[in-house]
């Protein structure tokens, strides 16, 4: 068996998708390969001073800036005629927000990059709070369910869409759930001359509150309910999707997660439901994720 590039002895949460993620996209990619990661979980949890989990090279940058750092690195590595995997792995808060501008110029600009993009749908290292890729009506610590609220009133961001309008050759969803397609996206990115995007769904006990252990159940539920469709993208061109054989309720995800729980305490929360409900739907029937 070979030896894991992300060592044991980290400090994320017990049932934490964050991990195992990494593990697959390292896996895939090999130990030829630098990573830059902006501030994340990740960040806090693999790398306390002054211990790494990390067995490849990794460069912390600041929250907004991991694809100009990466850029640098990508630019050196062909001016010393290098070929090493440049790949940037970071949170929701940092992809979708906080480093949006940094992103949209390494995507522009055409760099040799791998950006995978573990998304647990909120700041969850800084304490819950809302970020662009928390979802409709989920409940964070700055959209707080209660009289006046029924958690986040705005949709999740479309991020692999801003990906494609940018070009990005390779753009990709992907799940925890699914290592095997997982890791061959990957090593596909990685084939890529140019940029690339891979999203993937990431659970976080802490921040979607729910029973230890259920968190690949999750993640599965998320693509069998329609809500997280697992897609691939060449050249702007829909060229791959998990098929769904027989779609579940959006229910039977909501219900095994705190952040949701508030939806199920009122009858006119009903309405809500129905509106995530409609989203799948939509995804369904845009993605023809059933035949």
């Amino acid at each position: 068996m070979e030896k894991s590039l992300l060592a044991p002895g980290h400090r994320a949460c017990a049932g934490c998708a964050m991990p195992t993620t990494i593990r697959l996209v390292l896996d895939a990619a090999g130990p030829n390969t630098i990573v830059v990661s902006p501030t994340s979980c990740l960040e806090v949890t693999t790398t306390p001073f002054p211990e790494s989990a990390w067995c490849v090279p990794w460069i912390h940058s600041l929250f907004e800036n991991a694809a100009a750092v990466a850029s640098g690195v990508e630019v050196m590595q062909k001016r010393m005629g290098l070929d090493t995997n440049v790949v940037i792995i970071g949170g929701d808060g940092s992809t979708f927000d906080i480093g949006m501008g940094s992103n949209s110029g390494m995507f522009e600009r055409g760099h040799k990059i791998l950006y995978v993009c573990y998304d647990n749908e909120a700041y969850m290292n800084t304490g819950v709070q809302r970020s662009g890729s928390t979802p409709f009506c989920a409940h964070t610590t700055t959209t707080p369910s209660g009289s006046q609220s029924q958690g986040n009133a705005r949709p999740k961001k479309d991020m692999p869409a801003i990906a494609l309008a940018h070009k990005v050759p390779y753009v990709a969803t992907a799940s925890v759930a699914y290592p095997v397609d997982l890791r061959r996206k990957v090593k596909k990115a990685l084939q890529v001359n140019g940029p690339s995007y891979i999203q993937v769904n990431a659970p976080c006990i802490t921040g979607w509150t729910f029973e230890a252990g259920l968190m690949i159940e999750l993640a599965r539920l998320a693509v069998e309910s329609g809500l997280w469709p697992l897609l691939e993208y060449e050249n702007g061109e829909l060229v791959g999707v998990k098929k769904v054989r027989r779609p579940k309720l959006v229910e039977e995800y909501l219900k095994l997660q705190g952040r949701y729980k508030h939806l199920f305490k009122k009858a006119e929360c009903a309405d809500m439901r129905g509106q995530i409900q409609a989203m799948a739907d939509a995804n369904i029937a845009k993605y023809k994720l059933v035949d």
